[in-house]
């Protein structure tokens, strides 16, 4: 294979230009040219609107070492692409199944690979089966009680479930486990464009059959999985673990535990936190969501108005202020919304969630701020977590439970909000007006009004009056970490911290690769059934 980059097309046009472009860049006729692959297509607006297609291919052709012998001065390359490896099994015998606490994309993935080796893992998921997880939080979103089991953060496919669903991530992937990540979900329902684009994502209404087409592959492959099924303590004999209780009943014998919790397992971190584990506070970020007219961001990105062929505009902003600290837009959504993703009660949490088609009136981001454990008094590695949890109780009491939304001129002047501008919030969810300086520390509060400012810079109108501003978003990251050594296991023997909640992920691929990496390691050390 060769390997061809920045071919520069069209939005508009056709994949007979784009044959005709290949055999241009390798000067065959379009007869030598066998097949080819995208690589990689990213968006090229330096130029707008004058706005092109960047591709990257991989091409077969005929006689290939003389065609780059013809192109050796240009960028045109032999492909080596690089094939994800499974292990071989180790030799140490298991005694039983071993288990994984959460249904995320870390547990997902861990339990995947060890069903498809013959491990035949058991998956403990707190929430409930996505189907019935959709149904409890449309309930909540309507004003219903919280499930505090099964909400926006718990139950099947963790948090990732109701979100943008990106795949991007700046994991270095030397072994090709992202591509790996890409092809499962490829393998269950997900648009194979994923493979390709600069910007992946599945959008939350593919994502919810995705899920349930891996647990189904699960389940076909010998695994098990159970809903509503927490893990409430565990029990250790010399230094080892011997066997976890399951919903303050029953106790499962198991000597291999995968703790993929996600970051909003605070009950399981405080019971954790009783145990001989070493765990520590760390840093994460904290902020607001903003909301724009979707038609404002693609007019600045593309400086066109009608898209055409082209996705909805996204944008991704950092910047550093004045005071020192570093303010940056995280998981923006293009034609998206935002939800009231709270779990725990008396609290209120925001997130952003995109469908596939990304074709809501509105675009929204968080605009966060990095906050160290010297931000917040760390003094034991639940610090963060509390933390997390003043700012979101404060959230709660500003609107009584419903999300607090502010225009921006309103917060930079400290006040809250009476009505709207010239467009309303995409909200899943209740809201009212409140004043979120009053949910914020000062820093925090006047780092983001720099921030916003600033990015105003960037994108026209990032800072308009009307800017709709939301919160808490408090959930960007875990607030803590809990070591593991070279072998993936931590201070107790045979628990596996894994993926996000465990502090070694940031996203739904980095903590499906993470899985996979836990998995790995118990593949290499025990024998399979």
């Amino acid at each position: 294979m060769i390997r061809i980059p920045q071919i520069k097309l069209q939005p508009e046009h056709s994949s007979e230009d784009l044959t005709r472009a290949i055999c241009k860049e390798l000067k065959i006729k379009e007869t030598e040219l066998k097949s080819f692959h995208i690589i990689k297509r990213s968006i090229d607006a330096r130029k707008k609107p004058d706005i092109k297609y960047s591709y990257t291919i991989d091409a077969e052709v005929e006689k290939e070492h003389l065609i780059l012998k013809k192109c050796k001065n240009s960028q045109i390359v032999k492909s080596t692409p690089v094939s994800y490896q499974i292990p071989p099994c180790g030799e140490e015998a298991l005694k039983n199944r071993p288990v994984i606490v959460g249904m995320g994309p870390a547990g997902l993935f861990c339990g995947l690979l060890l069903a498809k080796c013959g491990y035949r893992p058991l998956i403990l998921e707190r929430g409930e089966d996505v189907d019935a997880r959709q149904e409890t939080v449309e309930r909540f979103w309507k004003g219903n009680p919280l499930n505090l089991s099964s909400n926006v953060q718990f139950g099947e496919g963790g948090a990732g479930t109701f979100s943008d669903g990106k795949l991007n991530t700046m994991v270095k992937d030397p072994k090709g486990r992202g591509r790996y990540v890409l092809e499962t979900f490829v393998d269950a329902g997900a648009d194979s464009s994923i493979l390709y684009l600069n910007k992946p994502h599945i959008g939350t209404d593919v994502l919810r059959s995705v899920v349930k087409n891996m647990r189904t592959e699960i389940q076909r492959l010998g695994g098990e999985v159970r809903f509503k099924s927490q893990m409430t303590d565990l029990q250790i004999r010399d230094g080892k673990l011997e066997s976890i209780c399951i919903n303050d009943s029953e106790i499962l014998k198991t000597e291999i535990v995968v703790l993929a919790t996600g970051h909003s397992a605070r009950d399981t971190f405080t019971m954790l936190s009783r145990k001989p584990l070493a765990m520590s506070p760390k840093s994460f970020a904290v902020g607001l969501r903003i909301e724009h007219p979707q038609s404002m961001i693609n007019e600045s990105q593309y400086a066109r108005t009608e898209l055409k062929t082209l996705p909805a505009a996204d944008y991704k902003l950092t910047k550093k202020l004045d005071n020192g600290r570093g303010v940056y837009s995280f998981c923006m959504c293009p034609g998206g919304y935002v939800v009231n993703a709270s779990s725990e009660n008396n609290m209120t949490a925001v997130n952003g969630m995109s469908y596939q088609k990304r074709d809501g009136k509105n675009a929204n981001s968080a605009i966060v701020v990095t906050i160290t454990p010297e931000d917040y008094g760390a003094t034991d590695p639940l610090s963060g977590a509390r933390f997390q949890q003043s700012l979101e109780q404060k959230a709660y009491q500003l609107c009584n439970g419903k999300v607090p939304v502010q225009l921006f001129e309103d917060f930079v002047k400290h006040r809250s909000s009476s009505g709207l501008g010239d467009f309303a919030p995409a909200i899943k969810g209740a809201y009212d007006f409140g004043n979120l300086r009053e949910c914020l520390p000062k820093f925090l509060g006047d780092s983001i009004e720099q921030g916003i400012l600033g990015f105003d810079h960037m994108i026209r109108g990032f800072a308009r009056k009307d800017a709709i501003l939301s919160g808490i978003e408090s959930r960007t990251s875990s607030p803590l970490r809990i070591a593991r050594d070279d072998f993936f296991e931590s201070t107790i023997g045979g628990l596996y911290p894994c993926g996000e909640g465990a502090g070694y992920a940031g996203g739904i691929t980095s903590a499906a690769m993470d899985g996979l990496k836990v998995a790995e390691a118990i593949i290499k050390k025990f024998h399979s059934f």
